[in-house]
Parts: C-alpha cells; structure tokens; sequence
C-alpha cells in the first residue's frame, strides 16, 4: 500500500481526534450544550423563511436563514411532513447555490461558424435569448389551424428545465412561455 506522508498526518488526525472526543464521552461531559450554543449563534440574528429544496420532486421543506437580506444558512424544515428536518445530500448542498465563488457570472458565446468562445455578460445573453425567441415565436406563431380552431401556439421553441429550479422559478417559467404560447415545456417542476 503506497500512502504518503499527507495521508499519514490526516489519518492521524483523525484518530486522535476521536479518541478524544471518546475519552471525554467516556467521562461523561456532554457537548450537547456547547453545540446547541454554536447553533444558536449562527444564526441567532437571522430571518428564517420556509423554502422548498429545488432538486426532486419529492419537495422537502427546508429554512432559509438570511441576515439583512443574505443568505447565511439552509437547513431542514422540522415542521416538513416530508422530510422531518432532515436533507440528503443533494439538499444539504443548497446554500453553495447562493454563495459559490465558483458560480457563473458571465456567459460564453460561439457565434455560428466561429471557432472561439465569447465571454459575454450575463445581460447581454439574455438580451440575445429574448431577441432570437420573439424572432422565432414571430416566425412560427400559429394563431388558426386549418380547420378554423383557435390555438395561439408555437411548435419551433421548446423549454428544457432543471431540478435546481424553485418552485417559484417553475411556477413563473410556466406561466411565462405558456403565455408565449410555447407547448414544449418540460422540467422537473412540481406545480
């Protein structure tokens, strides 16, 4: 077994870390209080607000604690009949949709036949989508079928989802493109 130095110094670590916290479970000091403390702390001064997580359609109810306006934690909702307070993974990871430094600001852009990506920023991009989406509702928009029937509809635009999107988000999407009258709208939204 090849391990190296690093590895070592972790495994050790984390060995003595839990032999300590055994030695003193094994005393009997409790840090039930210490940690209800630390709890309490994080988010003493917050708002909290009841969300739904994004990710499947199961719906768990999750808290959002936000101090003057930002997002500081996410957990479980107790009261969630679904979920009882708890998240899996997947949820548990929400609140690095809010603060990832990593998250994208802006956007890359190929133009038709260009080898090389554009950055552009994001208002920029949705300006774009928006122009190109009427030119093609313009386009395509059927108002009457043959036989005379109202319809209102196009059939040249459709909407691809994801699970990260809120309810919210799902909700207005919906109501947006069916107003637009785009049919072809699928994700994993639970309205």
């Amino acid at each position: 077994m090849d391990s190296a130095r690093r590895d070592f110094l972790k495994a050790s670590g984390a060995a003595l870390t839990g032999t300590a916290l055994g030695s003193l479970a094994a005393v009997g000091v409790s840090l039930a209080p210490t940690i209800a403390q630390a709890q309490e702390l994080r988010i003493k001064h917050a708002k909290a607000v009841p969300s739904v997580c994004p990710y499947c359609s199961v719906g768990c109810g999750t808290l959002v604690h936000t101090v003057d306006g930002k997002v500081v934690n996410i957990e479980g909702d107790p009261r969630s009949p679904h979920n009882e307070g708890t998240l899996c993974p997947k949820g548990a990871a929400i609140y690095q949709l809010h603060v990832n430094p990593n998250r994208p600001t802006k956007a890359l852009h190929r133009a038709p036949g260009a080898l090389e990506w554009e950055v552009w920023d994001l208002e920029r991009a949705v300006t774009r989508v928006a122009e190109l989406m009427k030119k093609t509702r313009d386009e395509t928009f059927i108002e009457r079928l043959d036989s005379g029937a109202l319809v209102n509809c196009t059939t040249a635009i459709f909407s691809l989802g994801g699970a990260t999107l809120d309810n919210e988000w799902n909700h207005i999407q919906q109501k947006l493109l069916r107003g637009l009258g785009i049919v072809a709208i699928e994700n994993q939204a639970r309205i």
